[in-house]
């Protein structure tokens, strides 16, 4: 749901009810991330305890969001004109993170036991990890309610979705080591999760990287915005259009608009800040922008046009 500020402008923010559904998600991570460690042990199975390492990366990544959901619904300060929305990025990022070192630290040590395999618990193992894929359902059921369209939700979608994928492998691999022994099944099972998780970091890290760089928004594009406001009567240039994210959603747009001297003598400069903004709105769902109206020539006063 949105928030509108003092100036009329919809800003998605995360709906307050998503922090009911991650903490459902983070109380059933946690409780069967503990069981999975004793299991991981007694059972020496690196698919359960790689599941038990990415599940305390959910855990923590499932507590940053619910911060993170706190923080965007703060209101705008002084210190921070446009409140804390980025807060939600800056836990997707870190996400993406947490995603790559336990990608790599699982792909390590499958590889060393490739070629030394322990002796692996097929039956702890199948039962574990069919109790933890029920999990995996149950909190991706509860968070698939939540607001998905946020980056924030979903690194912490994603951290459950690669969670399914280990304990996909972990049932794969116990039913394989049950039926034919071959206990290398366990870090087979193991690297193919880990390549998940690494596909997983990335779809999560390219969109969160992209909003903190303030790179252009894949789905607005800069030479058709363009291209309509020159298209507006009165307007004949347009310098320092800048377009970038907010946070997940929110595109931002400024830029400064040259007109005709009769569009400034005539008063028509109101009108067409409002044909501008109702463009952007309508056409490129860009609701928060910024118009500096000015006079040919008035470039040539300006420090830093680019």
């Amino acid at each position: 749901m949105g928030r509108v500020d003092e100036h009329g402008h919809h800003h998605r923010v995360s709906a307050a009810s998503d922090a009911r559904f991650l903490r459902v998600a983070l109380a059933l991570i946690v409780t069967f991330m503990a069981c999975e460690v004793v299991a991981g042990v007694l059972a020496d199975s690196l698919a359960l305890l790689a599941d038990a390492g990415h599940m305390l990366t959910d855990a923590g990544a499932l507590a940053a969001s619910l911060v993170a959901t706190r923080l965007v619904q703060r209101p705008a300060t002084d210190r921070h004109s446009y409140g804390l929305f980025r807060a939600e990025i800056l836990a997707a990022a870190a996400n993406g993170v947490t995603l790559l070192l336990v990608a790599g630290l699982v792909a390590l040590e499958a590889v060393r036991r490739l070629f030394a395999p322990p002796s692996v618990e097929g039956g702890v193992l199948t039962v574990v990890a069919l109790v933890g894929l029920l999990v995996n359902v149950a909190a991706m059921a509860a968070l698939a309610r939540a607001n998905r369209d946020s980056l924030n939700v979903e690194g912490a979608f994603q951290h459950l979705l690669t969670d399914l994928y280990a304990s996909l492998g972990a049932v794969a691999a116990g039913v394989v080591v049950l039926t034919t022994g071959f206990e290398r099944a366990d870090p087979i099972a193991s690297l193919l999760v880990a390549g998940l998780v690494l596909r997983s970091a990335w779809l999560l890290l390219r969109p969160a990287v992209s909003i903190l760089i303030e790179a252009t928004p894949d789905e607005v594009e800069v030479a058709s915005i363009r291209a309509h406001i020159l298209a507006e009567p009165g307007v004949v240039d347009l310098h320092d259009l800048h377009l970038w994210s907010l946070t997940s959603g929110l595109p931002v747009l400024s830029a400064h608009v040259v007109v005709t001297d009769d569009c400034m003598a005539e008063g028509q400069a109101p009108a067409l800040l409002d044909r501008l903004q109702a463009c952007l709105a309508g056409h490129f769902d860009v609701e928060h922008s910024t118009f500096q109206i000015e006079l040919v020539g008035h470039a040539d006063h300006e420090h830093g046009v680019h």
